[in-house]
């Protein structure tokens, strides 16, 4: 009896208990984080097969095509992107500013996290078959300055923001520093996206240090990143060497491809979520899309009845037309550095 007593005692403890972590729950984590709108693979393999940038013959960004390929090799890789974008709404949510989940845009003034301005470093792989493909130093550090502008909200682009969206232009507080370039003479005179140029030369200390592969890369591809979740050993950003600035990829040779890449590799989506109207890049501050833009469009350019958000450094246009990123991307941006988050080695 007096075992049978003390086993009920425990019971009501235990009772008590929970309802009193009931009573302490956040209320962002006693309701759940809606999840519906989530994907990560998409049709990008077609789209960007069929879709050429008019100028030089120039695909864009291999990103998605890139995110695929990796899904497929890698089964684990869809889980792992699940679980960071549900840290990052539940981040952004608990700051009062919930992402878009498959409808309306704007939103309350997020609360500024505590995490000051985010300094990342960041290696440079220079790999080069001839003296064309081996950038100079002044190339990499303007690179790394354009960078710092773009984050910065410091270029002076910005101030060709319509009234629209002028008051959404974000300074990201996230600054690039150049901790080391690495030279690799390599008699492949072009890349394929299917990382072999990682392999040849792998990232240095990818859980604290941005790595950027410099190459030339095959079918004019100008670039590609892998998102937080992937593979450490392939983790960064791959550029075509003329996309720097003063190369020869113009109207896409002002560094605005790696601002682009970077943006991937920080979480970020394309401005038209890579799908038609019904497809969302997660961001709460930008308008709907159906398609990527080229060139310099005018404004308005309307699609899914808003103007585009075109000059949005996520977009596909020349890099003389795009100067922003927005509000909400900085908060998903700066999201993967808190505690839990996919990139929060970096701030060690």
């Amino acid at each position: 009896m007096k075992k049978l007593v003390l086993s009920f005692a425990a019971l009501a403890m235990l009772f008590t208990s929970c309802n009193e972590d009931q009573n302490t729950i956040d209320p962002v984590d006693q309701a759940e984080v809606d999840m519906s709108d989530f994907y990560v693979y998409t049709n990008g393999d077609m789209e960007e097969a069929n879709k050429v940038a008019a100028n030089n013959g120039l695909k864009t960004c291999y990103t998605m095509v890139n995110l695929n390929r990796m899904l497929n090799e890698n089964p684990s890789l869809e889980e792992k992107m699940y679980d960071i974008e549900y840290q990052t709404r539940k981040s952004i949510a608990q700051k009062g500013k919930p992402p878009k989940g498959g409808g309306g845009d704007g939103g309350t003034e997020p609360t500024p996290d505590d995490l000051g301005v985010i300094n990342i470093p960041v290696n440079v792989h220079v790999v080069y078959s001839n003296a064309e493909q081996n950038v100079s130093d002044s190339q990499i550090n303007s690179q790394i300055a354009v960078l710092n502008k773009d984050f910065r909200a410091n270029n002076t682009d910005a101030n060709q923001v319509p009234s629209e969206f002028a008051g959404l232009v974000a300074d990201t507080e996230i600054n690039f520093t150049l901790a080391n370039t690495y030279r690799h003479f390599n008699a492949t005179s072009a890349w394929s996206t299917n990382d072999a140029v990682k392999a040849a030369y792998p990232p240095v200390s990818p859980s604290t240090h941005l790595n950027i592969w410099v190459c030339n890369i095959s079918g004019g591809i100008l670039g590609y990143a892998q998102f937080p979740g992937g593979p450490s050993q392939t983790d960064g950003v791959v550029v075509l060497y003329s996309s720097l600035p003063g190369g020869s990829a113009a109207p896409y040779n002002k560094g605005r491809t790696l601002t682009h890449e970077v943006g991937h590799y920080l979480n970020l989506r394309h401005i038209w979520g890579d799908g038609r109207c019904n497809r969302d890049d997660f961001v709460s501050d930008t308008p709907k899309s159906d398609a990527a833009n080229y060139g310099c469009p005018s404004y308005p350019t309307v699609n899914c009845r808003s103007a585009d958000m075109t000059m949005n450094y996520m977009d596909y246009v020349n890099d003389d037309c795009m100067y922003m990123f927005s509000k909400g991307q900085k908060s998903r941006m700066r999201a993967i550095f808190e505690a839990g988050g996919a990139r929060a080695s970096m701030l060690n």
